[in-house]
């Protein structure tokens, strides 16, 4: 769908602010800038990051090729004059990512101001990139997050991605997909997610196959009969308790020909009641073992309430307000300049964004994040700090700054090399293990920070060496 360049995937201003650089004799200068969000989605107490794997293939690819030069070469300033001179032209042809990057590995559980990606090389490069990061991260870890939140709602049962009719336009649908399976979700019924990313694929039959035969009972045994390995019949076209029953008479006709009936699909009215007779009928029949699958507008809060209610489902389709993050439908990540500095012989200039909104102001320096666990493996609190100030014996809480309190327990440093002067230094993992890595993240957060009504706080602080740098930084940044 994009085409053999990436390169313009960006917004303008990347590259009016690119050439600003190139013509000021600045394109070489060092700059570090960080990549984080300032609220968890969903009101929720976390995160899961996504996207990392496929940011790394599109710096890996950047190339600003002859096309792409070429369309550059047609835009006109305000004085209808071109907007970017030859010179720069052909530089961009030349360009190619020469940073360093760090990140956190998919799947990591991550809270608000906590760099998922630092990039640290050329301001030029570093700028050019700012706008295909954030587009490829902040949807994957939205997605990544809201799917997390809807497979920990079911309670181990499978959940099932239903969204491709839905998704918001072919990409959008695929990255869609890709983050759910990441999040949790056990399969997706996007065929070409599944050649693309090794995503399980799952579907038997729509209601029109049901409506294209004269009756019911007739369209379940046709449909047996072509694909006796795949039976999940679709109930509610009519009358769904009688569609179960005419489902259990076709099951009991694969039984006798040594095949199974897999279970049936409810689509509509009330899912709770439904599956509860539904649950009966097979029961008695001798079909324990028939799943039975719900669909229909679900999400995490639908889910919890069918639960509670009693409701007979073993397994979750969604769509819509999974792929579409219907409630919640942007991260918001931003990326913001932390310091620059003319080259390695000159000491690091430090950089903040000020706010008259406390949760709008950044952090300075080149940061990492160190986590901590308690014995028995929970995740206790995290610290933000600066790299070259190295770690003090308390942090600031960032939600509360008058709050204090010693990190505890032991520690790791969640961002780790990804590219070094452009050049890979880390091989993702396989899409199965990262969604194995953010299980056993969220395994490890307190049932209180899952929480999907009111969720605790989980402690993230900035250590106090680097309150201190940002206390200073922004008093100097107050005097311009």
């Amino acid at each position: 769908m994009s085409g053999p360049s990436l390169a313009l995937l960006t917004d303008l201003y990347q590259l009016t602010m690119a050439y600003g650089y190139w013509r000021l004799g600045r394109a070489e200068d060092e700059a570090v800038f960080h990549l984080f969000f300032r609220r968890a989605p969903f009101r929720g107490g976390y995160a899961v990051a996504g996207g990392l794997e496929p940011a790394l293939e599109y710096l890996q690819a950047l190339r600003f090729d002859a096309g792409d030069r070429e369309y550059l070469a047609t835009l006109t300033g305000s004085d209808g004059r071109p907007l970017f001179d030859a010179g720069f032209l052909e530089y961009l042809g030349g360009l190619r990512f020469t940073c360093d990057l760090d990140g956190v590995p998919e799947g990591t559980a991550m809270f608000a101001h906590e760099p998922l990606l630092r990039v640290r090389g050329p301001i030029l490069q570093c700028q050019l990139v700012e706008t295909p990061l954030l587009n490829l991260l902040n949807f994957s870890t939205l997605i990544a997050t809201k799917a997390a939140r809807v497979c920990g709602a079911a309670g181990g049962a499978p959940v099932l991605e239903f969204g491709l009719r839905r998704g918001q336009g072919v990409d959008g649908a695929l990255a869609a997909a890709r983050a759910a399976y990441l999040g949790g979700c056990a399969a997706t019924s996007n065929v070409l997610a599944g050649k693309r990313f090794g995503v399980p694929v799952r579907g038997t039959h729509a209601h029109s196959w049901v409506m294209s035969f004269d009756d019911e009972r007739t369209a379940f045994a046709a449909y047996a009969e072509a694909l006796p390995n795949n039976c999940v019949f679709l109930v509610d076209t009519y009358d769904t308790l009688q569609g179960v029953r005419h489902a259990i008479e076709v099951g009991e006709r694969l039984r006798a020909a040594g095949h199974t009936l897999a279970g049936v699909r409810l689509d509509s009215g009330d899912l709770a009641a439904l599956s509860q007779g539904a649950r009966r009928l097979l029961d008695a029949a001798g079909f324990p073992d028939a799943a039975i699958v719900a669909s229909n507008d679900l999400d995490e809060h639908e889910i919890t309430a069918l639960r509670q209610a009693g409701a007979q489902i073993s397994v979750w389709g969604v769509g819509t307000r999974l792929v579409t993050a219907y409630d919640q439908p942007a991260l918001g990540g931003v990326y913001k300049l932390a310091a620059v500095r003319r080259d390695a012989t000159q000491p690091w200039q430090y950089r903040i964004k000020l706010s008259e909104a406390p949760i709008k102001v950044s952090n300075p320096g080149i940061q990492q994040v160190r986590r901590y666990s308690g014995p028995d493996g929970g995740f206790v609190g995290d610290v933000l700090y600066e790299t070259q100030l190295g770690l003090g014996a308390a942090a600031h809480r960032i939600d509360a700054p008058a709050e204090t309190y010693a990190p505890q327990g032991a520690g790791e440093d969640l961002l780790v090399p990804l590219l070094r002067g452009g050049a890979a230094v880390y091989t993702p993992p396989p899409l199965a293990a990262a969604r194995e890595h953010a299980r056993a993240q969220l395994a490890r957060l307190s049932p209180g920070v899952r929480d999907l009504q009111a969720p605790e706080r989980y402690p993230v602080g900035l250590d106090e060496r680097l309150q201190a740098l940002k206390d200073a930084v922004t008093a100097e940044a107050r005097r311009r």
